[in-house]
């Protein structure tokens, strides 16, 4: 199923959450979304936050905000993964036994590219935030969403 192909219900069931929340489990857009994503320099992250921007202007054009808040999403969590491996080798931040979180490093291989793919992610993010399509389509899908929930909440009252 294509995100064009999707039900009123289960676009209402989307929440904007916080940060990346729901990014890895809201279909068809994951799977729409995530083999654009990569991190691993700062070419590839150039190539990946510019395609999922363009996925995001793809979305704005065809007036579907759950696509465009997904590629947020998918941005921001670019940042904040580029950015863990940048202060951790390995991009572990927790110790597997302990659960403390490890110490940060900037000294380790790669944590130079992390950083600087990191801020591609960001920077492109930020756009998309800001973007006034996304602004404007935000309120309505936050307005649309509130009377549906409370439809449904009637209707539940009424069975």
């Amino acid at each position: 199923m294509t995100s064009q192909q999707l039900s009123k219900a289960h676009l209402m069931s989307y929440r904007i959450g916080r940060g990346e929340q729901g990014v890895l489990t809201f279909e068809p857009y994951k799977s729409e979304i995530l083999p654009l994503w990569r991190f691993k320099t700062p070419a590839i992250a150039r190539t990946s936050s510019q395609n999922i921007y363009n996925k995001f202007i793809d979305y704005d054009k065809k007036g579907d905000f759950v696509g465009m808040d997904m590629c947020r999403k998918f941005l921001q969590m670019g940042m904040t993964r580029a950015k863990r491996y940048a202060n951790h080798a390995g991009g572990r931040k927790y110790d597997k036994e302990t659960g403390r979180e490890l110490e940060k490093s900037s000294k380790h291989e790669g944590a130079g590219e992390k950083l600087e793919a990191s801020l591609i992610f960001r920077d492109v993010w930020e756009k998309t935030k800001e973007y006034d399509g996304y602004v404007a389509k935000k309120e309505k899908f936050l307005k649309e969403q509130k009377e549906w929930d409370k439809q449904r909440k009637k209707e539940e009252k009424i069975s």
